[in-house]
């Protein structure tokens, strides 16, 4: 009995340890950006890595967040697990700036999955849950990034993602 509430403690300990984790990696990746809004707009669509994937340009003061990687980077080696900033374009939010690999390469230009994050996001709520990303799965958080779209404030421009693989 001893063995098993053992067990039953470290489990517990280590499931709130990692949601703990989750949500301080999301506070860190916002905390990249000083508060500052972004501004996206569907004029400037720009091209991702070198891909043939067009999508909005991203700008948080003087920074432009398409393929730039210095925030995600730095919420992994602070951190841990995986950090990626979505833009909107549409009714899809494109991977502008990730640290989520596919195929050994950063996953840029790819596109959120219509799943239960998707739809908790599209309603201007944060999603925290296992998510499959790219055929992994993941312990996730989403968060809507509000800010300005074609000139129009809080509107949901992008999302920030936080997750740790299982």
């Amino acid at each position: 009995m001893k063995v098993l509430t053992s067990i039953l403690l470290t489990i517990t300990l280590n499931t709130s340890f990692a949601a703990g984790d989750i949500q301080a990696s999301l506070k860190g990746l916002e905390a990249k950006f000083k508060g500052k809004l972004p501004k996206v707009s569907t004029d400037a669509l720009v091209t991702v890595e070198g891909k043939k994937v067009q999508a909005p340009k991203m700008k948080v003061g003087r920074r432009t967040i398409n393929n730039n990687f210095k925030a995600v980077d730095a919420v992994k080696k602070e951190f841990g697990g995986t950090a990626t900033i979505f833009v909107r374009h549409n009714d899809e939010f494109v991977r502008i700036s990730t640290n989520v690999l596919k195929d050994g390469k950063r996953a840029i230009g790819t596109k959120l999955a219509k799943n239960k994050a998707y739809s908790t996001v599209m309603k201007g709520e944060t999603f925290c849950g296992e998510v499959d990303i790219l055929g992994t799965q993941y312990d996730t958080c989403y968060k809507p990034i509000k800010g300005s779209l074609d000139g129009q404030d809080n509107q949901i421009v992008g999302i920030w993602y936080v997750g740790y693989k299982k």
